[in-house]
C-alpha cells in the first residue's frame, strides 16, 4: 500500500485509522520528515500514534544535509523487507512525488553514456523551447509520461544515448525493484483542501513553529540551509531575518502551503498509472477524503485483503 495525497488530505490520519485492524508499520515518504528537530513545520505523526504505530523515514539527518530519492529507494527497499519478514504490513505514506516514483519505478541503473556526447546532445536540447522538448521526448518514448524541462531532456537523452527509452530502462527497474505498488489516492474538493490547509497553518503557528525554528537557527544551523528552505519554515526565517512582517506570516504560509498542495495534485494526476493510460483499481485507488478515516481505513482493508487473496 502506497497512501499519496496533497499535504492536509489525511494520510497520517488513514494511517492510523488503518493500523487499528492490520499491523502495520508506516514507511514516511517525505522529504522533509527526514530532519531530526523539524517537527511541527512538517507536520510529522504526533507522540501517541508513535507509540501506538511503528514508523520509519523519520529523523534520519541534521538540518542542512541532504537526502535524495535514491537513497529514500534504497532505504525503503530495505525497510520494507525488514517489516515483511517481521510479519507486518509495511505502508507507504507521504506526499513527495520523487520518493514515490523512485521506490515504485525501482532503482533505474543508468547504463554508461559518452561525456562528450552528452554535453553537445544537453547544448541542442538546451536551446529547445519546452514545447518542443517534450514532443520530442514523446516521440522517443511512447510511454513518457509528460512533465516539465527537466523530466523531458532527460527522456531524449536516455534515449538517443542508449538506443532504448527511458520507460524501457524503468520497467526493468520496476520488475527487479522492492514494491508493487498499489496507490491510494486520497482526494478532495478545492475549497476543502484549503480549509484543512488554513487549519494545518493556524495548528503549526499555535504549537510553536516559530519557537521550533528559533532553535534551529540558534545551532548555527545556516537560514537557507536544506531544510529550512521547506514551505513555513522559509517564511518564519524570512520574518527572523526581516525580510518578511511578522503579521504577513501566515497568510504568506497560507499561500504558499496551497501552491504546494496544487503541485502535489499536478504531479500526481501526470505521474501515478492512471495517467499513462494502465488505471484499475489494482494500481490506483482514487478515495474521497472527505469521509473521516475512521470509515475509510474499513474500505481500504478490505479491498487489500481482496488483492492480497488475488495475488
Amino acid at each position: 500500500m502506497v497512501v499519496v495525497g496533497p499535504t492536509a488530505a489525511g494520510k497520517t490520519a488513514l494511517a492510523g485509522a488503518l493500523a487499528a485492524l492490520l499491523p502495520l508499520t508506516v514507511i514516511s515518504a517525505d522529504s522533509r520528515q527526514v530532519y531530526r528537530g523539524l517537527d511541527i513545520g512538517t507536520a510529522k505523526p504526533e507522540p501517541d500514534l508513535l507509540a501506538r504505530v511503528p514508523h520509519l523515514g523519520l529523523d534520519l539527518i541534521a538540518v542542512g544535509e541532504r537526502y535524495s530519492a535514491g537513497r529514500f529507494a534504497a532505504d525503503a527497499a530495505r525497510w520494507i523487507a525488514d517489516v515483511r519478514s517481521s510479519g507486518r504490513t509495511p505502508v507507504v505514506v507521504g506526499g513527495t512525488g520523487f520518493y514515490i516514483r523512485a521506490l515504485g519505478d525501482g532503482l533505474f541503473q543508468e547504463p554508461d553514456l559518452d561525456p562528450d556526447a552528452r554535453e553537445a546532445l544537453r547544448d541542442w536540447t538546451d536551446n529547445l523551447d519546452t514545447g518542443a522538448l517534450v514532443r520530442w521526448a514523446g516521440r522517443l518514448d511512447p510511454r513518457f509520461g509528460g512533465g516539465g524541462r527537466q523530466r523531458a531532456a532527460r527522456a531524449i537523452e536516455v534515449a538517443l544515448l542508449t538506443g532504448y527509452p527511458l520507460s524501457h530502462w524503468q520497467e526493468v527497474a520496476r520488475e527487479t525493484g522492492a514494491i508493487r505498488p498499489w496507490y491510494i489516492q486520497l482526494t478532495l474538493p478545492r475549497d476543502v483542501l484549503h480549509r484543512r490547509i488554513a487549519e494545518r497553518v493556524d495548528r503549526m503557528l499555535k504549537q510553536g513553529l516559530v519557537e521550533e525554528v528559533r532553535r534551529v537557527l540558534a545551532t548555527g544551523v545556516a537560514p537557507d540551509a536544506p531544510g529550512l528552505d521547506a514551505v513555513g519554515y522559509r517564511e518564519v526565517v524570512a520574518a527572523e531575518r526581516g525580510q518578511l512582517a511578522w503579521a504577513d506570516v501566515r497568510q504568506t504560509m497560507l499561500i504558499a502551503t496551497r501552491q504546494y498542495a496544487k503541485r502535489q495534485e499536478t504531479w500526481f494526476r501526470n505521474q501515478l498509472p492512471v495517467a499513462s493510460g494502465q488505471w484499475s483499481e489494482r494500481t490506483v485507488w482514487r478515495l474521497d477524503a472527505t469521509l473521516p478515516p475512521s470509515q475509510l481505513a474499513p474500505l481500504v482493508a478490505r479491498k487489500w485483503a481482496g488483492l492480497a487473496t488475488d495475488h
